[in-house]
């Protein structure tokens, strides 16, 4: 009976640590972008429906490499709530910055909160 309650607290821990790491922010989908290069064209992410009923709010960070013409070649996660992760991708897909003589590496974060 031990082992079944310890199991248990385990799996509850391992499921709402991410959630607590990511409940701090209070703007809801919000982005925010380290870069020097402007963003022209900003689609925010739909707010995944099964994280809006578990209340999962934070952030999701990625790198998204950017050609000259200022269209998205790349995105990467580099952190975020696993149930957040694809919304943020697709919005990012869509986002246009301005020209530029190369390709560049923009640094967003996506902020999502209830």
């Amino acid at each position: 009976m031990r082992t079944f309650i310890r199991r248990k607290l385990v799996t509850l821990a391992l499921f709402l640590v991410p959630i607590a790491m990511f409940a701090a922010s209070r703007i809801a989908a919000q982005d925010h972008s380290e870069s020097a290069r402007k963003i022209v064209v900003r689609i925010p992410p739909q707010y995944p429906n099964i994280a809006r009923s578990m209340k999962i709010q934070g952030s999701v960070r990625a790198d998204v490499l950017v050609a000259p013409n200022g269209t998205v070649k790349s995105v990467e996660i580099k952190g975020g709530h696993p149930l957040l992760v694809q919304s943020t991708q697709i919005a990012l897909r869509e986002w246009k910055w301005e020209p530029a003589s190369h390709e560049t590496h923009e640094f967003v974060e996506v902020k999502f909160t209830l």
